[in-house]
Protein backbone atom coordinates (compact mmCIF):
# COMPACT_ATOMS: atom_id res chain seq x y z
CA UNK A 1 0.00 0.00 0.00
CA UNK A 2 1.48 3.63 -0.20
CA UNK A 3 0.48 6.61 1.77
CA UNK A 4 0.12 10.04 -0.19
CA UNK A 5 0.70 12.59 2.29
CA UNK A 6 1.79 10.59 5.30
CA UNK A 7 4.06 13.62 6.43
CA UNK A 8 1.06 15.71 7.82
CA UNK A 9 -0.23 14.99 10.86
CA UNK A 10 -2.80 12.70 10.20
CA UNK A 11 -0.92 10.77 8.11
CA UNK A 12 1.82 11.07 10.47
CA UNK A 13 -0.65 9.35 13.18
CA UNK A 14 -2.17 6.52 10.40
CA UNK A 15 1.25 5.75 9.52
CA UNK A 16 2.34 4.92 13.31
CA UNK A 17 0.14 2.78 13.80
CA UNK A 18 0.01 0.52 10.43
CA UNK A 19 3.77 0.45 10.93
CA UNK A 20 3.82 -1.59 13.48
CA UNK A 21 1.94 -3.80 11.58
CA UNK A 22 3.53 -7.30 9.69
CA UNK A 23 0.94 -7.89 7.41
CA UNK A 24 1.16 -4.77 5.03
CA UNK A 25 3.88 -3.82 2.54
CA UNK A 26 4.62 -0.63 2.55
CA UNK A 27 5.77 1.51 -0.99
CA UNK A 28 7.72 4.32 0.33
CA UNK A 29 8.56 7.54 -1.94
CA UNK A 30 11.45 9.36 -1.53
CA UNK A 31 10.95 12.66 0.94
CA UNK A 32 12.43 14.55 -2.09
CA UNK A 33 10.13 13.71 -4.76
CA UNK A 34 6.84 13.45 -2.25
CA UNK A 35 5.62 16.66 -4.77
CA UNK A 36 6.83 15.12 -7.78
CA UNK A 37 3.74 14.28 -9.97
CA UNK A 38 5.49 11.33 -12.07
CA UNK A 39 7.21 10.26 -9.38
CA UNK A 40 4.39 10.13 -7.19
CA UNK A 41 1.90 8.53 -10.36
CA UNK A 42 4.03 5.05 -10.13
CA UNK A 43 3.42 4.99 -6.60
CA UNK A 44 -0.11 5.50 -7.06
CA UNK A 45 -0.20 2.63 -9.86
CA UNK A 46 1.45 0.55 -8.39
CA UNK A 47 -0.25 0.31 -5.47
CA UNK A 48 -3.21 -2.38 -4.10
CA UNK A 49 -4.24 0.29 -1.75
CA UNK A 50 -3.87 3.72 -1.83
CA UNK A 51 -4.56 6.13 1.39
CA UNK A 52 -4.51 9.86 0.44
CA UNK A 53 -3.93 12.02 3.33
CA UNK A 54 -4.09 15.20 1.15
CA UNK A 55 -5.40 18.83 1.24
CA UNK A 56 -8.71 18.85 -0.58
CA UNK A 57 -7.54 20.21 -3.54
CA UNK A 58 -4.53 18.06 -3.99
CA UNK A 59 -6.68 14.70 -3.78
CA UNK A 60 -9.39 15.76 -6.36
CA UNK A 61 -6.25 16.36 -8.59
CA UNK A 62 -4.62 12.88 -7.52
CA UNK A 63 -7.23 10.63 -8.34
CA UNK A 64 -6.87 11.44 -12.31
CA UNK A 65 -3.43 9.61 -11.67
CA UNK A 66 -4.91 6.71 -11.21
CA UNK A 67 -5.20 4.54 -14.01
CA UNK A 68 -4.59 0.82 -12.56
CA UNK A 69 -7.90 -0.13 -12.32
CA UNK A 70 -6.83 -2.65 -9.60
CA UNK A 71 -5.97 0.26 -6.97
CA UNK A 72 -8.04 0.67 -4.49
CA UNK A 73 -8.35 4.52 -3.07
CA UNK A 74 -9.10 5.17 0.47
CA UNK A 75 -9.25 9.39 1.21
CA UNK A 76 -9.33 11.05 4.44
CA UNK A 77 -10.19 14.55 2.69
CA UNK A 78 -13.26 16.57 2.38
CA UNK A 79 -12.69 15.71 -1.24
CA UNK A 80 -15.07 12.64 -1.76
CA UNK A 81 -17.27 12.47 0.82
CA UNK A 82 -20.45 12.96 -1.30
CA UNK A 83 -19.52 12.06 -4.90
CA UNK A 84 -21.15 9.64 -6.72
CA UNK A 85 -19.47 6.50 -6.74
CA UNK A 86 -17.73 7.07 -3.27
CA UNK A 87 -18.91 5.25 -0.52
CA UNK A 88 -19.10 6.78 2.80
CA UNK A 89 -16.26 5.20 5.12
CA UNK A 90 -18.20 5.00 8.40
CA UNK A 91 -18.89 1.21 9.07
CA UNK A 92 -21.45 1.28 11.93
CA UNK A 93 -23.37 4.06 10.55
CA UNK A 94 -26.10 2.46 8.29
CA UNK A 95 -27.73 -0.98 7.06
CA UNK A 96 -25.07 -2.74 4.82
CA UNK A 97 -22.77 0.17 4.82
CA UNK A 98 -19.67 -2.52 6.20
CA UNK A 99 -20.19 -5.11 3.13
CA UNK A 100 -20.48 -1.49 0.70
CA UNK A 101 -17.16 -0.66 2.20
CA UNK A 102 -15.68 -4.00 1.98
CA UNK A 103 -16.33 -4.17 -1.46
CA UNK A 104 -15.80 -0.69 -3.03
CA UNK A 105 -12.81 0.60 -5.22
CA UNK A 106 -13.40 4.30 -3.76
CA UNK A 107 -13.81 5.44 0.23
CA UNK A 108 -13.91 8.49 1.71
CA UNK A 109 -13.33 8.47 5.57
CA UNK A 110 -15.22 10.82 6.88
CA UNK A 111 -14.88 14.00 8.69
CA UNK A 112 -14.47 14.32 12.88
CA UNK A 113 -17.18 16.58 13.27
CA UNK A 114 -18.95 14.71 11.15
CA UNK A 115 -19.01 11.34 12.24
CA UNK A 116 -20.07 12.86 15.41
CA UNK A 117 -22.60 14.60 14.21
CA UNK A 118 -24.24 11.69 12.15
CA UNK A 119 -23.56 8.91 14.53
CA UNK A 120 -26.59 10.51 16.51
CA UNK A 121 -28.49 12.16 14.46
CA UNK A 122 -28.10 10.00 11.16
CA UNK A 123 -29.75 6.80 12.90
CA UNK A 124 -32.37 8.52 14.43
CA UNK A 125 -33.94 9.99 10.67
CA UNK A 126 -33.40 6.34 9.36
CA UNK A 127 -35.64 4.76 12.13
CA UNK A 128 -38.20 7.81 11.61
CA UNK A 129 -37.73 9.32 14.63
CA UNK A 130 -36.13 12.53 13.55
CA UNK A 131 -37.98 14.14 10.60
CA UNK A 132 -35.87 14.80 8.01
CA UNK A 133 -36.95 18.83 7.68
CA UNK A 134 -36.08 18.53 11.50
CA UNK A 135 -34.11 22.67 11.76
CA UNK A 136 -31.04 20.82 13.74
CA UNK A 137 -28.45 22.25 15.47
CA UNK A 138 -25.32 21.22 16.52
CA UNK A 139 -22.03 22.54 19.08
CA UNK A 140 -18.88 20.47 18.52
CA UNK A 141 -15.53 20.73 20.61
CA UNK A 142 -12.84 19.56 19.48
CA UNK A 143 -8.72 19.08 20.17
CA UNK A 144 -6.57 21.90 18.44
CA UNK A 145 -4.41 18.53 16.49
CA UNK A 146 -7.45 18.71 14.01
CA UNK A 147 -6.03 22.22 12.99
CA UNK A 148 -2.60 20.54 11.74
CA UNK A 149 1.09 21.24 12.40
CA UNK A 150 0.72 25.28 12.29
CA UNK A 151 -2.06 25.24 14.91
CA UNK A 152 -0.66 22.41 17.12
CA UNK A 153 2.38 25.03 16.77
CA UNK A 154 0.42 28.19 17.48
CA UNK A 155 -1.34 26.06 21.02
CA UNK A 156 2.38 24.54 22.30
CA UNK A 157 4.41 27.51 21.95
CA UNK A 158 5.38 29.19 25.58
CA UNK A 159 5.14 32.76 23.97
CA UNK A 160 1.46 32.03 22.76
CA UNK A 161 -1.75 34.16 23.07
CA UNK A 162 -2.78 33.62 26.39
CA UNK A 163 -6.79 34.30 24.82
CA UNK A 164 -5.83 30.27 23.60
CA UNK A 165 -6.62 29.01 27.08
CA UNK A 166 -10.36 29.66 26.34
CA UNK A 167 -12.59 28.12 24.10
CA UNK A 168 -13.20 30.06 20.40
CA UNK A 169 -15.88 29.47 18.53
CA UNK A 170 -14.99 29.47 14.48
CA UNK A 171 -16.20 28.86 11.11
CA UNK A 172 -18.64 31.76 12.20
CA UNK A 173 -19.72 31.90 8.78
CA UNK A 174 -21.53 28.95 8.88
CA UNK A 175 -20.39 27.32 5.91
CA UNK A 176 -17.72 24.86 7.65
CA UNK A 177 -16.78 21.95 5.06
CA UNK A 178 -18.28 19.76 6.72
CA UNK A 179 -21.78 20.36 6.63
CA UNK A 180 -22.45 18.95 2.58
CA UNK A 181 -21.48 15.79 4.48
CA UNK A 182 -23.52 15.93 7.82
CA UNK A 183 -26.75 17.01 5.40
CA UNK A 184 -26.28 14.68 2.72
CA UNK A 185 -25.25 11.56 4.83
CA UNK A 186 -28.05 12.29 7.63
CA UNK A 187 -30.83 12.70 5.07
CA UNK A 188 -31.82 15.92 6.54
CA UNK A 189 -33.55 18.65 3.61
CA UNK A 190 -31.38 21.45 5.13
CA UNK A 191 -27.88 22.14 7.00
CA UNK A 192 -27.44 21.89 10.58
CA UNK A 193 -26.92 25.10 12.13
CA UNK A 194 -23.09 24.10 13.06
CA UNK A 195 -20.95 25.42 15.71
CA UNK A 196 -17.74 24.23 16.02
CA UNK A 197 -15.58 25.11 19.10
CA UNK A 198 -11.86 24.98 19.55
CA UNK A 199 -10.52 23.80 22.49
CA UNK A 200 -7.40 24.33 24.65
CA UNK A 201 -6.83 20.06 24.35
CA UNK A 202 -4.62 18.63 22.05
CA UNK A 203 -7.18 15.76 20.84
CA UNK A 204 -10.65 14.74 21.96
CA UNK A 205 -14.05 15.81 20.55
CA UNK A 206 -17.44 15.64 22.08
CA UNK A 207 -20.03 17.15 19.35
CA UNK A 208 -23.98 18.02 20.92
CA UNK A 209 -26.87 17.89 18.92
CA UNK A 210 -30.40 19.70 21.69
CA UNK A 211 -33.84 18.16 20.23
CA UNK A 212 -37.00 19.15 21.17
CA UNK A 213 -39.14 16.11 21.60
CA UNK A 214 -42.40 17.69 20.77
CA UNK A 215 -40.96 17.99 17.08
CA UNK A 216 -40.06 13.85 17.14
CA UNK A 217 -42.00 11.21 16.10
CA UNK A 218 -43.97 9.49 18.57
CA UNK A 219 -42.69 12.30 21.49
CA UNK A 220 -40.31 9.81 22.65
CA UNK A 221 -38.38 10.67 26.31
CA UNK A 222 -34.67 11.38 26.11
CA UNK A 223 -34.49 7.85 27.79
CA UNK A 224 -36.44 6.35 24.85
CA UNK A 225 -34.13 8.19 22.21
CA UNK A 226 -31.09 6.42 24.38
CA UNK A 227 -32.73 3.07 24.38
CA UNK A 228 -33.10 3.19 20.62
CA UNK A 229 -29.63 4.13 19.96
CA UNK A 230 -28.50 1.43 22.40
CA UNK A 231 -30.65 -1.03 20.42
CA UNK A 232 -28.95 0.41 17.19
CA UNK A 233 -25.81 0.26 18.16
CA UNK A 234 -25.71 -3.12 19.80
CA UNK A 235 -22.84 -5.21 19.13
CA UNK A 236 -20.47 -2.56 17.70
CA UNK A 237 -16.71 -2.34 18.79
CA UNK A 238 -15.99 1.15 18.47
CA UNK A 239 -19.40 3.15 18.48
CA UNK A 240 -21.08 2.43 22.07
CA UNK A 241 -24.32 4.00 24.19
CA UNK A 242 -23.80 4.59 27.68
CA UNK A 243 -26.50 3.57 29.91
CA UNK A 244 -29.36 6.77 30.65
CA UNK A 245 -28.45 8.67 33.72
CA UNK A 246 -24.94 7.28 34.08
CA UNK A 247 -22.96 10.58 32.94
CA UNK A 248 -22.92 12.19 35.95
CA UNK A 249 -23.18 16.17 36.52
CA UNK A 250 -20.39 16.83 33.67
CA UNK A 251 -19.60 15.83 30.47
CA UNK A 252 -15.44 15.88 29.68
CA UNK A 253 -14.53 16.85 26.10
CA UNK A 254 -11.80 15.11 26.24
CA UNK A 255 -12.52 11.86 27.95
CA UNK A 256 -12.05 9.74 24.78
CA UNK A 257 -8.95 11.48 24.53
CA UNK A 258 -6.12 8.66 22.64
CA UNK A 259 -8.77 6.26 22.26
CA UNK A 260 -10.31 4.37 18.58
CA UNK A 261 -13.94 4.41 20.47
CA UNK A 262 -16.71 6.72 20.31
CA UNK A 263 -19.50 6.82 22.95
CA UNK A 264 -22.63 8.17 23.14
CA UNK A 265 -24.36 10.14 25.88
CA UNK A 266 -28.41 11.00 26.07
CA UNK A 267 -29.03 13.12 28.41
CA UNK A 268 -33.04 14.70 28.87
CA UNK A 269 -36.45 14.49 30.29
CA UNK A 270 -39.74 13.99 28.54
CA UNK A 271 -39.37 17.86 26.97
CA UNK A 272 -36.02 17.76 25.94
CA UNK A 273 -32.74 15.82 24.74
CA UNK A 274 -29.41 16.46 24.29
CA UNK A 275 -27.27 13.19 22.05
CA UNK A 276 -23.61 13.93 22.20
CA UNK A 277 -20.76 12.08 20.68
CA UNK A 278 -17.33 11.69 22.79
CA UNK A 279 -14.69 10.42 20.96
CA UNK A 280 -10.46 11.28 19.74
CA UNK A 281 -10.56 13.72 16.54
CA UNK A 282 -7.69 11.61 15.56
CA UNK A 283 -8.76 8.62 16.61
CA UNK A 284 -12.23 7.44 15.43
CA UNK A 285 -12.61 11.00 14.26
CA UNK A 286 -9.56 10.13 11.48
CA UNK A 287 -7.12 7.64 12.19
CA UNK A 288 -8.99 4.53 13.83
CA UNK A 289 -11.97 4.80 11.13
CA UNK A 290 -9.25 5.36 8.40
CA UNK A 291 -7.53 1.32 9.77
CA UNK A 292 -11.09 0.16 10.31
CA UNK A 293 -12.33 1.58 6.63
CA UNK A 294 -8.60 -0.07 5.59
CA UNK A 295 -9.18 -3.24 6.88
CA UNK A 296 -12.54 -3.87 5.21
CA UNK A 297 -11.41 -3.21 1.96
CA UNK A 298 -8.21 -5.58 2.46
CA UNK A 299 -10.22 -8.34 4.26
CA UNK A 300 -8.43 -7.74 7.43
CA UNK A 301 -10.25 -8.22 10.96
CA UNK A 302 -12.07 -5.02 11.02
CA UNK A 303 -10.35 -3.61 14.38
CA UNK A 304 -6.68 -5.11 13.32
CA UNK A 305 -4.19 -2.80 14.33
CA UNK A 306 -6.20 -0.29 16.12
CA UNK A 307 -5.68 0.08 19.76
CA UNK A 308 -8.88 -0.67 21.86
Amino acid sequence: MFIDGKGGVVGAKIYELLSQRDDLEFLIIDPDKRRDVEERKKFLNAADLVLLCLPEDIARETIPLVENPNTRILDTSPAHRTEPGWVYGFAELLPGQRQRIRFSKRVSNPGCHASGFLSTVAPLVKLGILPPDYPVSCFSITGYSGGGKEMIAEFQNPDRDPALACPSLYSLGLRHNHLNEMQHIAGLTAPPVFTPILSDMYSGMSTSVPLQNRLLQGHPTAEDVCEMLASYYEGQTLVSVAPFGSQGPRLNSGAFAGSSRLEITVCGHEEQTLLTARFDNLGKGVAAAAIQNLNLMLGFDETAGIPL
